[in-house]
């Protein structure tokens, strides 16, 4: 009997198909699910999940309902369905995308059995029509796709999802086969509690994709990196995703402008333009979509060579799921990620007004990211470890950390005090905590808890964060410290922790890569790429920058900042209009300081015979001056601030962040007006003086950190604003 099912499977997937063997787990999870048993499938993106339940639909007798997040993914199932199959009713879709007469013909294949398997989005299942028709049909199975969209701590919750066990209650019930691309213990535990499959089979694929390159870059110069790295790989399909549909928009245009076949793709476009402009990516009319969250899921393009995550991602399933499409068919495949932690502060925010337990979880999964990024041990270990996956090898050769690493530092001794110090506090806290009691920090929370009294209280106080925290994720991966599923981010000693104190072993770790150190060291740390294309011309435009300032009395930083030196050191400008092309260089600096700039990068270029690579030139969006020219001419005619940002659909903060790159560029504007009805004069001149003669950098930080809590970020922003268009412009 045994060989004959293999004999049918094996037939049935050639003809069906076309494809002679099974990959992977395939075989055993179709077996299972023809045997009539719940079954709960962990299998990454690329494994070939639909397989596992398309099969046994056409093989059983029934149909197979099928419970799927997007209406574009049902699509493409169901067009690519009825390719295997000479019946066009063989898979069907029942959504809000239908009218009448669609929905009727639909339920007349059903009904007269040409139907082998049924789409439905969560939302529609709960239609009381929709209910009442299935109650008149044989299931032979309910399979959920994208199953981590029913767990809270998934990376794309969906509240309709968590409803779906009392709907197939309500219907009829059926077996179960759940499945998804990316789930960590927890989520797969919630997964199962929320359907009511706790004794479901799982069948657990690893999740390794070892031809995927990880890689962390600081996130600076970010729009100059991107259009070097496309150029790098011209030809080749890529996706890059940022957090905000504004982004998207901006970053397509910049990609068109120069040069390089990119499309937008969001959930605030019409429907029409988001289909085309995914066909035409799929086509290969463009390489790159540039694109939110909301594109991606289902999209079976195979040769994806690069995913670039403008933003970090919320969560690490998030990360997984997104970089997971990059190389599905085993070749190159890049993720390339720019950090900062001032974007983990901005998603912080955007969780206020949230309820407090989703605002709890959030935070959870955002220091998992950060743990991450900036971790200096192997990516693919880091990622494979949250998933609940070992992954044995000390180098996997493909990802930054790996192929550039830092110098290991023995910790044997440092393990024995996190691990006794742990021991010593108990299990009901997370690391931040534990961190805060090796160091000696006195928060509200050690003194009620009275661990400012323990023993271990201050006994790593000579080691930083980042040190500690290296530590820690090295006793998780070790297996010597665990972490609570049910209460997550709650860490504890295990029995293997216990025994490392009384019997250490030796222990190495590396120190967290710190992205806030100044760009040039952080670029250097941050894998393939990166770094001033040429640091000797860079010291030499710093040396004249010190003394050009010295001559103005102003702070170096005033002239040009870091950034626009090191992006001189790239593109060697050699007059006055090429000066202007460089970021943070416009019309009014580079006549105001830039004449001995250009005149030493000339002799230099000339005495070294250097080709500069002026095909790197990352042109400016034309169209984009609108906003630009009415600030300015707003501000000319002494607008009110708030006015300005109204007519342009700008908060206050967009606003500033407009007029400071206005500023930067070299426009002189008088502000004063706006301050004199805002500010008292005494305020200006104390913030004024700061940037003056006490700012080493026009870091905005610092200023907070020097000036007090007295003054507000933006009131400090506005006389940064004053003292550079006075100073600088």
């Amino acid at each position: 009997m045994e060989v004959q099912v293999g004999d049918l499977l094996h037939d049935k997937l050639k003809e069906y198909f076309g494809f002679a063997s099974f990959k992977g787990n395939q075989e055993a999870v179709i077996r299972n699910v023809l045997a009539g048993k719940d079954t709960f499938v962990l299998m990454p993106t690329g494994g070939g999940k639909s397989l596992c339940y398309q099969l046994p639909a056409l093989i059983m007798d029934g149909v197979a309902i099928v419970i799927s997040p997007l209406i574009a993914l049902m699509k493409n199932q169901v067009d690519a369905m009825r390719t295997f199959s000479t019946e066009s009713g063989i898979a069907h879709f029942l959504n809000s995308s239908l009218n009448k007469s669609a929905i009727a013909q639909v339920r007349q294949d059903v009904l007269e059995g040409r139907t082998k398997l049924l789409y439905f989005a969560p939302e529609s299942l709960t239609k009381e029509d929709n209910i009442a028709f299935l109650r008149k049909i044989k299931i032979s199975f309910y399979a959920i796709d994208e199953a981590h969209c029913i767990s809270e701590w998934g990376h794309d919750f969906r509240p309709e999802y968590r409803r779906i066990r009392p709907i197939i209650n309500d219907i009829g019930t059926a077996p179960l086969i759940a499945l998804t691309a990316t789930a960590t213990p927890k989520v797969q535990m919630d997964i199962q509690k929320n359907l009511g499959m706790t004794d479901a089979t799982l069948f657990r694929s690893s999740f390794n994709r070892s031809n995927l390159y990880y890689e962390i870059r600081p996130k600076h110069n970010v729009d100059r990196d991107i259009i070097r790295f496309i150029k790098q790989h011209d030809g080749k399909s890529g996706i890059i995703y940022c957090l905000s549909r504004k982004k998207v928009e901006e970053l397509a245009e910049l990609l068109v402008a120069n040069g390089i076949k990119a499309l937008a793709y969001h959930a605030g476009m019409d429907a029409q333009t988001r289909a085309d402009n995914q066909d035409a990516f799929l086509m290969e009319r463009v390489d790159v979509i540039v694109a939110t969250i909301a594109f991606g899921m289902g999209i079976d393009k195979p040769d994806v060579r690069y995913v670039i995550h403008y933003d970090i991602p919320k969560s690490l399933e998030g990360y997984y799921q997104e970089t997971g499409r990059a190389g599905r068919d085993g070749g190159e495949g890049h993720c390339l990620t720019f950090y900062n932690y001032k974007d983990i502060q901005k998603l912080e925010k955007f969780m206020q007004g949230k309820p407090v337990a989703e605002q709890e979880i959030g935070k959870l999964l955002l220091l998992e990211t950060v743990s991450y990024a900036e971790s200096s041990m192997c990516r693919r270990k880091t990622l494979l470890h949250y998933f609940g996956e070992e992954y044995t090898e000390e180098n996997c050769g493909n990802c930054d950390n790996c192929c550039n690493p830092k110098p290991k530092i023995e910790a044997r001794e440092q393990m024995q005090t996190v691990l006794s110090a742990l021991r010593d506090i108990g299990d009901k806290f997370k690391i931040d905590h534990l961190v805060s009691v090796l160091m000696g920090k006195m928060t509200a929370m050690i003194k009620s808890y009275g661990h400012n009294k323990s023993e271990w209280f201050g006994a790593g106080a000579d080691k930083d964060v980042r040190f500690w925290n290296a530590v820690i994720r090295q006793g998780l991966i070790m297996g010597l410290i665990d972490k609570n599923i049910e209460n997550y981010g709650l860490i504890s000693i295990n029995e293997c922790g216990e025994k490392f104190i009384s019997h250490p072993k030796p222990v190495t770790v590396t120190l967290d890569h710190d992205y806030d150190q100044e760009e040039q060291e952080a670029e250097q740390t941050s894998g393939r790429g990166g770094g001033a294309a040429d640091e000797e011309l860079f010291a030499m435009l710093k040396d004249l920058r010190r003394k050009v300032a010295k001559e103005h009395d102003l702070p170096p930083y005033v002239i040009f900042q870091d950034p626009s030196l090191e992006d001189m050191s790239m593109q060697y400008p050699v007059t006055l209009e090429e000066l202007q092309g460089i970021s943070g260089v416009g019309a009014g600096k580079a006549q105001k300081f830039g004449a001995e700039f250009i005149k030493l990068i000339k002799a230099y270029v000339e005495e070294k015979e250097i080709e500069r690579p002026q095909d790197i030139v990352v042109k400016a969006v034309a169209n984009k001056s609108s906003n630009k020219i009415f600030i300015i001419q707003s501000i000319d005619r002494k607008m009110d601030f708030e006015d300005i940002a109204r007519a342009r659909n700008l908060d206050m903060n967009e606003l500033l962040t407009e007029i400071e790159a206005i500023v930067k560029s070299g426009t002189r504007l008088d502000i004063q007006y706006y301050l004199d009805t805002l500010m008292d004069e005494d305020k200006v001149n104390d913030i004024y003086l700061y940037f003056k003669e006490d700012a080493e950098s026009d870091s905005l930080d610092d200023a907070v950190e020097e000036l007090g809590s007295e003054y507000t970020d933006e009131e400090i922003r506005l006389v940064r604003i004053k003292f550079m268009c006075e100073v600088a412009n």
